[in-house]
């Protein structure tokens, strides 16, 4: 019998409704040679507000990553959200799948949106994503926010032990999940306090509807991450930099917070999140939030500030 109701399809039009609501609105770029990227741009544009682009992770489209934050976003910015390559509505036919192919499609997006300097948040993947917009368009990214994303990571270090998992493959089989038992591993890794009580019904749902379209597309994204990976290949951009980290962060543990830190010296400021995992923007998004506002609206809020205001660890 085919399945007459989708939990997660209509969550789905209920954050476009939502977005919609907030004053966004989409929009589709054809970047010629097979690339369509969507994005949701405002309705509106506010020549006195910053620009603001916001970069998803693996989990899911952009809508279900930063739904929660959008009105907040859009009352201080001129907020954009692209679905990266092979999430939503985006897709190519070119064979690229590294990050600064990504990145140079969302410049090209933005170059046709007319934006020429923004702030950028990138969630995870999309932090790899934001990393390398910066060091290939400095003129463009003004500030920079990474939230747990492992851009100093080398391929040695599954070899190393650094991470839970020994190989790509096996990172695969619970990042993009395609079994209710997949992903509950993958909720045991992203979470501090995993979820435990959420139906298997609606896992499998979840699967169908977001998780099984470009599976052999998204696969080749993360091996294409790894692969080679080595820190003297990194290039150090001179933005200033928030990093934001999860205090239990499985998948891309704190050691690479500190890292990255390091790497960037003098520009870059860690923030480790108390009792989070790697998903901080589902486990505290107003923890989250809050650094990001004090960062890009508060300039004035010195980092001193902002650990006696909120009780967590600043570099």
């Amino acid at each position: 019998m085919a399945k007459c109701f989708s939990f997660t399809a209509t969550c789905d039009r209920w954050f476009r409704f939502s977005f919609s609501w907030a004053g966004l609105k989409p929009t589709t770029t054809d970047l010629g040679d097979g690339t369509v990227v969507h994005c949701w741009v405002p309705k509106t544009y506010k020549p006195n507000k910053p620009n603001l682009l916001l970069l998803h992770g693996l989990g899911a489209n952009a809508m279900w990553q930063w739904n929660d934050f959008i009105s907040s976003f859009l009352a201080r910015f001129n907020v954009y959200v692209p679905d990266l390559l092979f999430f939503g509505e985006s897709y190519t036919t070119r064979p690229e799948r590294t990050e600064q192919f990504q990145a140079q499609c969302i410049a090209g997006v933005l170059e046709a949106q007319g934006v020429r300097k923004l702030n950028v948040v990138g969630l995870s993947y999309g932090g790899f994503v934001a990393y390398s917009l910066a060091a290939q368009f400095p003129e463009m990214v003004v500030k920079l926010v990474l939230c747990c994303a492992g851009v100093c990571m080398e391929e040695k270090d599954m070899e190393d032990g650094t991470f839970p998992v020994k190989s790509v493959d096996e990172a695969l089989s619970f990042l993009i999940p395609q079994t209710p038992e997949k992903m509950k591993e993958m909720f045991e890794v992203v979470f501090y306090k995993p979820v435990t009580r959420m139906p298997t019904c609606i896992m499998q749902d979840f699967i169908d509807v977001l998780w099984k379209e470009y599976l052999q597309e998204r696969t080749e994204l993360v091996k294409a991450l790894c692969k080679d990976r080595k820190m003297s290949n990194l290039p150090k951009i001179t933005q200033r930099t928030l990093i934001i980290w999860g205090e239990y962060d499985k998948l891309f543990p704190l050691e690479l917070g500190h890292r990255l830190k390091r790497h960037l010296d003098e520009n870059g400021q860690l923030v480790v999140v108390k009792d989070c995992g790697h998903a901080i923007i589902k486990e505290n998004p107003k923890e989250m939030y809050k650094h990001i506002k004090a960062f890009l609206v508060d300039p004035l809020l010195s980092p001193k500030k902002v650990n006696q205001t909120s009780g967590q660890k600043v570099d």
